[in-house]
């Protein structure tokens, strides 16, 4: 309009550009200030997230490894300490059957012992996603991703011989109505559909990646809602700045204004608080699990005193990431900022049409592109655990926790003897190439003098030195 003004008629809308360079430096530093301060909450997230995945594989660890599967019954150790005269090796007891009844007792408290703590490196999957859920502000634990995790755990406070009340009902379960109307029906044959209704209409599940499968198939009265609800995209997130007049669009159109995710200013909402805070639950079944490991003498005080470390960085994490997501930068400097720009924008043509004449219109859409994309990009990563294209993809982050805690629980933990002491084992390489069996088999070697040997296995030690050393070193030809 400036530039079609001034050519078109004898008034001149051009100013001294005088103004242009003070402000255009100002503005720029504090846009420059606006996107650093929501990159950096970015960034946190993304560490924070990293701490929940590597607290999450140390505690599966520390359980599946150190916690034994071994374990003595009370009836067993009470007689073992009553027995004064024990039956010696070779002789036949009389009591045959109970023997192998004992026998068939300890393979089941193992077996037990097993189910226990795979059950527990569950409920460690279980937090990373309740925590997903949590940030996102979807309340409730009747997800496709979680239920299934956790679905085992108590839901009163009364005895289970008792008849429930629902005004006994914990915490956990104490919200079973979603904000978000649930829409996917109970696991089982018919969770298998491949179309389901959403809040935003119809959705077509994917046939290849559906990674709720690989959970255990349980049956609820609640619909269970989808691992993802991502809200709808429309018009207005792709060009924001029509936004300005959606609230006079609607009163032509006679419809109420009920835009859910940004306010009038352009700003996006915050996710809703939730009611239940569903991993601190989770935190104190594991917390619980700790003591009674204590309890019961299966962990030392040191393996304990890191369980109960790692709980600690878990919960810590959590409130650290809540804090990012609950504390926004403050309204008003984002007001301010947002009419700072486009009064600049608005002054912007009349200060350089006198150098830029007709190219005053390009001009200016490119200025408003560039200042306001770096305002929409603050805008966007401010909040990262959203469902925004640049948040951070928080269903990887726990698809991770789940594939590592699944590969360290196939790990047998078993005697290292049994796969040390092999013929693939050459640990004196490159200077000694022999395996294991026959540096153990030839007693005439010098490893085996009873005074010597040990000096000999040092000398060896050197040699592999001196050669690793020499040989990983490049040589400038």
């Amino acid at each position: 309009m400036v530039a079609l003004v001034s050519e078109k008629t004898s008034t001149s809308l051009a100013v001294s550009n005088q103004m242009l360079t003070v402000l255009g430096i100002v503005l720029g530093l504090v846009v420059s200030f606006r996107t650093s301060s929501a990159y950096d909450r970015y960034w946190e997230g993304r560490k924070l997230w990293t701490s929940i995945i590597l607290a999450s594989r140390n505690l599966a660890q520390l359980i599946w490894i150190h916690v034994p599967t071994e374990r003595k019954s009370k009836e067993h150790e009470t007689e073992a300490a009553n027995t004064k005269d024990p039956i010696p090796q070779g002789t036949l007891s009389p009591n045959d059957s109970e023997d192998t009844e004992h026998v068939k007792q300890k393979h089941v408290r193992k077996l037990k012992a097993v189910l226990e703590k795979k059950t527990i490196v569950n409920l460690i999957q279980a937090f990373s996603v309740a925590v997903k859920h949590s940030l996102r502000g979807e309340n409730g634990v009747f997800y496709e991703d979680l239920y299934p995790l956790i679905c085992y755990l108590p839901r009163y406070a009364t005895d289970a011989s008792i008849k429930p009340d629902p005004e006994d009902s914990l915490p956990l379960w104490d919200n079973v109505t979603h904000s978000r109307a649930p829409v996917v029906p109970p696991f089982g044959v018919d969770s298998l559909k491949n179309e389901s209704e959403t809040p935003n209409g119809p959705q077509r599940r994917g046939t290849i990646f559906q990674p709720e499968q690989a959970l255990p198939r349980v049956s609820t009265d609640v619909p269970l809602l989808p691992a993802r609800i991502p809200p709808r995209t429309t018009f207005y997130d792709y060009l924001p700045i029509f936004l300005f007049f959606k609230p006079i669009l609607t009163i032509f159109r006679g419809t109420r204004y009920t835009e859910d995710r940004r306010d009038g200013a352009g700003r996006k909402k915050a996710a809703r608080p939730v009611e239940s805070n569903v991993p601190l639950e989770i935190s104190l079944f594991l917390s619980s699990y700790t003591a009674w490991l204590l309890k019961e003498d299966l962990v030392k005080p040191a393996i304990a005193t890191a369980l109960i470390n790692t709980l600690t960085v878990l919960q810590d994490t959590v409130a650290n990431l809540d804090r990012v997501r609950t504390t926004p930068i403050p309204f008003a400097y984002q007001a301010h900022l947002r009419t700072t720009m486009w009064i600049y924008l608005f002054l912007l043509p009349f200060q350089i049409y006198a150098s830029f004449k007709y190219l005053t219109i390009p001009a200016t859409a490119f200025a408003s592109f560039l200042l306001m994309g770096f305002l929409e990009i603050g805008q966007e990563i401010e909040n990262p655990f959203n469902y925004d294209l640049n948040d951070l993809d928080l269903d990887a982050f726990c698809l991770t926790v789940e594939r590592e805690l699944a590969e360290i629980t196939a790990h047998s933990a078993s005697d290292p003897s049994s796969f040390l002491f092999n013929s693939f084992n050459q640990p004196f390489a490159p200077t000694d190439r022999r395996n294991v069996e026959e540096i153990l088999a030839d007693s005439k070697h010098a490893y085996h003098l009873p005074d010597s040997g040990m000096m000999h296995v040092q000398r060896t030690l050197l040699g592999c030195w001196r050669e690793i050393d020499e040989v990983t070193r490049h040589k400038a030809r």
